[in-house]
């Protein structure tokens, strides 16, 4: 044991006694300061230079003692840090059957007052308590020990038995806790002087390590420009530098053979002459573009002619006739996209309203156009044609504009017609649904709905007069009172026989009766959905309503019966935004029309049957044959596809295909609508039993063609 008093380092010198060997001499007298002098044993495992009694006491070893490695306390560093002094313990090696204790007589000695240990300590190295060298620490992670020090002795973890609780208390409480860093090779807390805080502070700043160091000094001139009597240096020349190069003989003869080759040309003078040059000017063989054998040179604009100028000719300007006529013809069937004006001099010529249109689709012409050598075909042009039907065969089919329904103030979106053909309703923007009868184009009723109106359906049932009417989250069912008196009272028998159930089920819609002021306007029920409703549509028989939503989900579609008032939603899950939904007009099928596909649904299996693919980009409506082995798909990239349910789940025919022969010939082109807000027709109707065509447009009217 070691006995260590005072505030200088205490040396224990331990004499072993080992068999087989002479006795030690005597220790020398007080006087030598030969104690001083000797070297200190190594210190005890885990120990560290100025820690206090509660550091030691708080650094608790992992339970296996420690082999004999010695131990020193430095008690001076202690002081300098205003820690105090206190006595520390260390270990001895101890040898097996004998144990050599220091006196404390001889610690006294060597801490005398007045004697400085450290004036004869010239040593500045680092702890090297733990020798492994270079090996990476990690490879100790799963041992209790983190080294072995210079007698081959393991220099095990301490146990760190602190949580992150304490170690926040610590921070708080300990000013010197941001200065406190980890030795990973003891796996002690080292606390950093004021000197190394500072080494790392400037390291951080990217400076210098040295403070005493000047980056900046003046360079040394060691070599002036003055010429100096004495050579720096005086070395003779080398043999090699008389003797003419073998290896760049080698290289001179391969560039005179690559030059008599033609391999290396002479550097042709730079030209200097601006490398840009007018696309459109110069067209001639020698010209830039000329050389390239498929340059095709961009189409000329036309000169203008008499009826460009200001002040043509009387035969060139149009009479009063010839005016209306030309404003009835659509932009394309025009001869001229203008009508000759006189002025009577050039200062009175206003500016020309589409001279930046026109400008701009010549840019467009001129870079978007392909143009492209191709070998002429001999063929008839004749025979690319296909051979269509004379239409005077395909008769009757609507020929003429019969009748025009006038009275919406806004864009009329939606029509349907009665089961007998006797009465039409139509929706508009203006906020009112509009009965009509047919033949007289008189306005029998208008009901305000108060809302944009997306869907009009009138019930097919010829016992049924109801009227399906989607305005905004909401699906109206109106009786307009028309036709039979019979009808239009056993339909409100119809609608008032229903019984509410004593424990009504949850359901994806909501059901609501007509107040008594409603009633009068033939309102009779509403169905309240919470999202926008973009289409209604009957069943054949009449008691069963879709209603297609416009909020994406498996909730798009949903299906009413009228007769027990229940909705249900038939799919789980979704297969993409929902346009049109039909039902098919002999079998129990739903056709579901999204964006890419038309899905084909068994009610009765509750299963899919066929996936119809248009190949359109979007499409945008769905027509289905009253026989229903016919479907027909318009798309908004101006196509309509036909399917033969029979045949196969790929299109029978494209429309748009005119190099086939279409089995649906175009007979006749119907024009009434008058463009508002750049839109024209918005939906199209067949009269039940005759060959008449029911159009409604965006200039408010609707139009009758038979």
């Amino acid at each position: 044991m070691a006995c260590a008093r005072g505030a200088g380092r205490a040396v224990a010198a331990a004499t072993v006694a080992q068999p087989g060997k002479r006795p030690p001499e005597p220790e020398p007298e007080l006087e030598e300061p030969s104690l001083l002098d000797a070297p200190a044993p190594s210190r005890r495992l885990g120990s560290d230079p100025g820690l206090s009694d509660s550091d030691s006491e708080e650094s608790v070893f992992s339970g296996l003692e420690d082999s004999g490695s010695d131990s020193t306390e430095d008690a001076t560093a202690s002081e300098e840090e205003g820690e105090g002094t206190s006595e520390q313990r260390g270990r001895m090696d101890r040898s097996p059957g004998q144990q050599a204790r220091t006196p404390c007589s001889r610690m006294e000695v060597a801490s005398m007052p007045g004697e400085d240990e450290y004036a004869e300590d010239s040593s500045d190295e680092e702890d090297i308590r733990n020798t492994v060298g270079n090996v990476p620490l990690e490879w100790y992670d799963d041992f209790p020990h983190v080294g072995y020090d210079l007698d081959g002795r393991r220099i095990y973890k301490p146990l760190r038995t602190r949580d992150e609780l304490d170690q926040f208390l610590d921070k708080m409480d300990d000013p010197d806790y941001w200065r406190t860093v980890r030795d990973r090779m003891t796996g002690h807390s080292v606390r950093l002087t004021g000197e190394q805080v500072a080494l790392v502070q400037r390291l951080q700043r990217g400076q210098f390590g040295d403070v005493s160091f000047n980056p900046y000094e003046p360079a040394v001139d060691f070599f002036s420009g003055d010429l100096m009597i004495h050579p720096v240096t005086n070395r003779p020349a080398d043999k090699r530098s008389f003797i003419p190069s073998l290896v760049e003989k080698e290289k001179v003869s391969r560039m005179v053979h690559a030059i008599k080759m033609g391999w290396i040309q002479p550097r042709r003078p730079r030209d200097h002459s601006p490398s840009f040059y007018d696309l459109w000017a110069q067209e001639d063989p020698n010209a830039v573009l000329g050389r390239h054998k498929m340059h095709v040179p961009a189409p000329k604009l036309a000169l203008p002619g008499h009826s460009e100028s200001y002040n043509p000719p009387p035969e060139y300007l149009p009479s009063e006739e010839e005016c209306l006529a030309w404003e009835q013809q659509e932009p394309e069937e025009r001869k001229l996209s203008f009508l000759p004006r006189r002025f009577l001099s050039l200062r009175a010529v206003p500016a020309y309203g589409r001279f930046i249109q026109e400008r701009f689709e010549r840019c467009l012409d001129l870079y978007l156009c392909p143009r492209q050598r191709k070998m002429r075909v001999n063929v008839d042009p004749e025979d690319l044609i296909p051979k269509l039907p004379r239409p005077r065969d395909l008769q009757p089919f609507p020929t003429c504009q019969a009748l025009v329904y006038r009275g919406h103030n806004s864009l009329v979106r939606c029509l349907s017609v009665s089961p007998d053909g006797q009465w039409l309703a139509s929706g508009s923007d203006d906020g009112s649904v509009r009965l009509w009868e047919v033949a007289t184009a008189r306005c029998m009723r208008t009901v305000p709905v108060g809302g944009v109106v997306k869907s009009v359906a009138w019930n097919p049932h010829p016992t049924v007069c109801l009227v399906a009417v989607a305005v905004e989250d909401t699906v109206l069912l109106l009786n307009p009172a028309l036709g039979d008196r019979l009808v239009v009272g056993s339909t409100d028998q119809l609608l008032s026989a229903f019984t509410p159930p004593l424990d009504p089920a949850s359901q994806p819609a909501h059901w609501l009766e007509a107040s008594q002021e409603e009633r009068q306007d033939g309102l009779r029920l509403r169905i309240h959905h919470g999202k926008p409703v973009t289409q209604v549509t009957w069943h054949g028989r009449g008691d069963y309503l879709a209603a297609v939503l416009a909020t994406p989900g498996h909730t798009q579609v949903l299906i009413h019966q009228l007769s027990r008032r229940r909705s249900q939603s038939p799919f789980r899950r979704s297969h993409g935004q929902v346009q049109r939904v039909a039902f098919h007009p002999t079998r129990p099928f739903l056709l579901v029309a999204s964006q890419r596909c038309v899905r084909l649904y068994h009610l009765l299996r509750q299963e899919l049957t066929k996936k119809l693919m248009p190949n359109c980009k979007w499409v945008s409506s769905l027509a289905v044959h009253p026989a229903g082995d016919n479907i027909i798909c318009g798309s908004y990239d101006s196509k309509l596809v036909w399917f033969d349910m029979d045949l196969s789940t790929k299109p029978y025919r494209v429309l748009s295909d005119l190099l086939q022969n279409p089995l649906l010939v175009p007979v006749k082109v119907l024009k009434g609508h008058a463009l508002t807000r750049d839109l024209g027709v918005l939906d199209v109707a067949f009269h039940p039993t005759q060959p008449w065509v029911f159009s409604s447009g965006a200039d408010g009217t609707l139009r009758l063609f038979t």
